[in-house]
């Protein structure tokens, strides 16, 4: 049943992990001011020496491609070549890193402090460690880091200073040079800056790859970014961007370098230090500015246990080895290697899949704590049973056990230790969450709002009777929202295991029979309208589905045979379970098609395209015709919107007046809705049907 794209069908069963070990444990037992001022020599590409700052600098400005392209805007702007160059002096300047090994050294003691303070443990394979040094040493090394938190980038140089390998020089956006301090801080710990967008700038787009390209092919330092552009505020993985992956490659295909190795890092968290900011901004509510006394304020945080973190290595893609056969290097001879050109479609559509198998990557090497499975379970037993009093505590444990044999089942990384009582896992889970949550009388709920859980006690409902002033009911859905995106948040992290099955699942439940073309027609139709939601690769939808009707098959929840698609009866559990995964989702897509049916105006813009839907979507959850609080997420909605522009049910005008506007193809969107509309029946009528 193995089909092309070179990772069809691996018995997700038979992944082989690295093992982990906690870096945390020396620190806490030796001195942290000896472990920052030991001696720090890592080896570095074919031993090149380390190359200072300036030198890096005129090596860029004084490039043929940078002189080329001087010319260029020279002419086409009238300023002299001499002007133009001054220019791009200071992008250099205001772009480049400045390392230094003191700032490093003093980063190494304030965050040994820090991490013991809010961590258990930071657990990281050794493996992974040991094959990234042989990378380093052999050829120009590429780290791709998993984004959900600002401590990403810091906690990649520490780990890479505590095993005495090379740092890296890291990516980052402009936005943290606003922080004064602490940007020139980062800046002399090897981050540079970029703007978030450069679009038409032929020189930043110049002076940007030239340096990142000069660095790479001279392989002074690992090169680090991340493929996803942007933290991940929902904890899903993003759809890649490829600005940065095709300069990395470039110097690959231009035949400068003999190879390039690309490293994939997962880092997981256990709670997530920014999780109500996060969820807070998805309802609008704005985002702080990055700045230095918001970190310090952050005092609060220090105080609280924030678990473990595990970071997985990944192993090492070569780059030579992915372009095999994909791409003709020679188009790259025909024009001198300094002249920029757009990269053909055949490059462009090998670093699109290149980068989103590196985010699969990612996903895979992703570890679950056992909070993620109950999160999971906790939202789904919240919307279905939106009138009891939560779950009871030891239902709640024999649902996990399930889940989690079926999520080892679809080859999840699942941390769960198998020689604890489940229940023991459960409540120790439960605790270390304990601000989303309400337990009282053996039964577990989701809080009514952030930090209300802890068992009980004054200040439980947010209910208008409150003297704290009534609270609207507005405002308590909001409160409420909160608690359940930040859940959301957790159960994210698995939903890279499930969606496949999922679609699946939702496929069999929609189309019109059990005939095997139907449910992957419904299946392929579903996949395409939801690709901006999960990393689904381009082109591979008979792949995912053939991976979904194996992990069904095989876990005895489906039947399959040449013309149909059958539920079993022990399947009946899995498939409620997995459809309710999508439900949210879905019924995202359809409330958004019915706004744009009903209210949108003709001069609805981008611009106000969010608040207009949260407008909308607060007022039918108030009424109760929605159940899924999840669809006030701003970050669903954006997608949606993406979705539909990308489908043509939706159009940017272009015109100078209505710059932005939206134009609603209304028989496409009512027909969307009418399609998702079979798709979202209450749980009862799923079992009826099947």
């Amino acid at each position: 049943m193995a089909s092309g794209g070179g990772y069809s069908h691996r018995d997700p069963m038979l992944k082989k992990r690295d093992d982990f070990e906690d870096i945390l444990e020396e620190r806490r037992s030796s001195s942290d001011l000896r472990y920052a001022l030991r001696c720090y020599a890592p080896v570095l590409y074919k031993g090149v020496t380390p190359c200072k700052a300036g030198e890096l600098k005129s090596l860029v400005l004084h490039s043929d491609q940078l002189r080329y392209v001087v010319h260029q805007v020279s002419k086409e702007t009238g300023m002299t070549p001499h002007e133009v160059h001054g220019e791009a002096s200071d992008i250099l300047e205001e772009m480049a890193h400045r390392l230094q090994l003191s700032t490093v050294r003093f980063f190494a003691f304030a965050l040994s402090k820090l991490f013991k303070t809010l961590f258990r443990s930071i657990c990281v394979n050794e493996e992974g460690i040991q094959r990234l040094q042989q990378a380093i040493h052999e050829h120009p090394v590429v780290l791709l880091p998993s984004h959900r938190s600002y401590m990403d980038f810091l906690l990649m140089s520490y780990i890479l200073y505590t095993y005495d390998l090379a740092l890296p020089v890291i990516a980052a956006g402009m936005d943290f040079m606003s922080m004064k301090f602490v940007g020139e801080m980062l800046r002399m710990s090897g981050a540079f800056f970029i703007r978030r967008s450069f679009g038409g700038d032929k020189l930043y787009w110049a002076v940007f790859s030239e340096y990142v390209k000069t660095i790479l092919k001279n392989g002074f330092a690992p090169v680090e970014f991340f493929l996803e552009g942007t933290r991940s505020r929902t904890c899903k993985s993003l759809t890649p961007k490829l600005g940065l992956m095709s300069i990395v490659m470039d110097p690959f295909l231009k035949g400068e370098v003999f190879d390039v190795s690309l490293v994939p890092v997962s880092i997981s968290y256990e709670r997530i230090l920014e999780e109500a900011l996060y969820a807070r901004e998805m309802l609008g509510v704005p985002k702080p500015k990055e700045s230095t006394s918001g970190l310090f304020k952050a005092r609060k945080v220090l105080s609280e246990d924030y678990g473990s973190i595990h970071v997985y290595f990944g192993q090492p893609v070569s780059v030579r080895s992915l372009a095999q056969g994909r791409v003709d290097r020679g188009q790259f001879n025909l024009i001198p290697r300094h002249v920029p050109r757009r990269p053909g479609d055949d490059v462009h559509s090998f670093v699109n899949d290149s980068a989103y198998r590196l985010v699969r990557a990612q996903e895979e090497n992703m570890v679950l704590k056992p909070w993620v499975l109950l999160a999971t379970l906790l939202l789904q037993n919240h919307h279905q049973n939106q009138n009891q009093a939560g779950v009871a505590l030891d239902e709640l444990t024999e649902q996990a056990v399930w889940l989690r044999d079926v999520s080892r089942q679809y080859g999840a990384f699942l941390h769960w230790p198998d020689h604890v009582p489940p229940s023991e896992v459960v409540s120790s889970s439960l605790s270390l969450h304990r601000g989303l949550l309400r337990i009282s009388e053996g039964r577990v709920q989701l809080a009514s709002e952030q930090g209300g859980g802890g068992g009980g006690g004054e200040g439980e409902e947010a209910g208008p009777g409150r003297p704290r002033g009534a609270v609207t009911p507005e405002e308590e859905l909001l409160s409420r929202a909160v608690v359940v995106l930040s859940c959301a948040s957790y159960r994210n992290q698995a939903l890279h295991v499930f969606v496949r099955p999922a679609l699946l699942a939702a496929a069999v439940h929609a189309a019109a029979s059990n005939h095997k073309q139907e449910v992957y027609n419904t299946f392929s139709f579903l996949r395409n309208m939801l690709c901006n939601e999960f990393i689904l690769v381009p082109g591979a939808t008979v792949q995912d589905f053939e991976e979904a009707c194996y992990l069904l098959v095989k876990t005895g929840a489906m039947q399959i045979n040449q013309q149909e698609v059958l539920v079993t009866e022990r399947g009946h559990r899995t498939l409620a379970f997995l459809t309710g995964l999508l439900d949210p989702f879905l019924q995202g897509y359809q409330v958004v098609c019915r706004f744009l049916c009903e209210e949108a105006t003709d001069g609805l813009t981008e611009k106000h395209f969010i608040p207009a839907v949260r407008k909308f979507i607060v007022k039918h959850l108030l009424t109760g015709r929605l159940k899924y609080t999840e669809v006030l997420s701003s970050d669903l909605q954006k997608n949606i919107l993406a979705a539909l522009l990308r489908l043509g049910a939706v159009r940017k005008l272009k015109g100078e007046a209505e710059q932005g506007t939206l134009k609603v193809n209304e028989v496409m969107v009512n027909s969307l809705e009418d399609t998702l509309g079979g798709k979202l029946p209450t749980q009862k009528a799923v079992v009826a049907r099947l």
